[in-house]
């Protein structure tokens, strides 16, 4: 199954710190993503791109990382996928979760074509239990 990668892991990947600094999660969800970009299963939306370049002031380091992030090519986004995010927002909102734009629009995309999420955002984390305790992504 394709995944769709959310911001925080990629920025995990992109960072320029020690492996033996993180902590197991983070190396875990490092070889997640390894996993998934070597079968070609890592899939990206343009507002995650978006996020991940945003303030990386350094034109050279900017460069690097949209290098970087080229070969994964934006998701389709279609204007049911906004109505959706909204549908989902509401309902997790009505279940005492907050989600941000990115992540419940990241959901509703993730749901149409029936993708996974990587992610170790404890927000969103809370966001996809609610939404799949109750169906509405897998």
């Amino acid at each position: 199954m394709k995944v769709i990668v959310d911001t925080c892991v990629w920025s995990l990947s992109l960072r320029r710190r020690d492996v033996t600094r993180i902590n197991a999660e983070e190396q875990q969800m490092l070889m997640q993503l390894m996993d998934a970009i070597r079968d070609g299963r890592a899939a990206i939306i343009g507002p995650i791109r978006q996020e991940i370049l945003s303030g990386i002031r350094n034109r050279a380091q900017f460069a690097k990382t949209e290098g970087f992030l080229d070969p994964f090519l934006d998701e389709e986004i279609t204007p049911a996928d906004y109505v959706e995010a909204a549908r989902l927002y509401n309902f997790c909102q009505d279940h005492g979760v907050q989600c941000g734009p990115v992540d419940i629009l990241l959901c509703a995309v993730a749901a149409r074509k029936h993708f996974g999420i990587l992610t170790n955002d404890q927000a969103l984390k809370r966001c996809i239990e609610v939404l799949e305790s109750e169906g509405l992504i897998q």
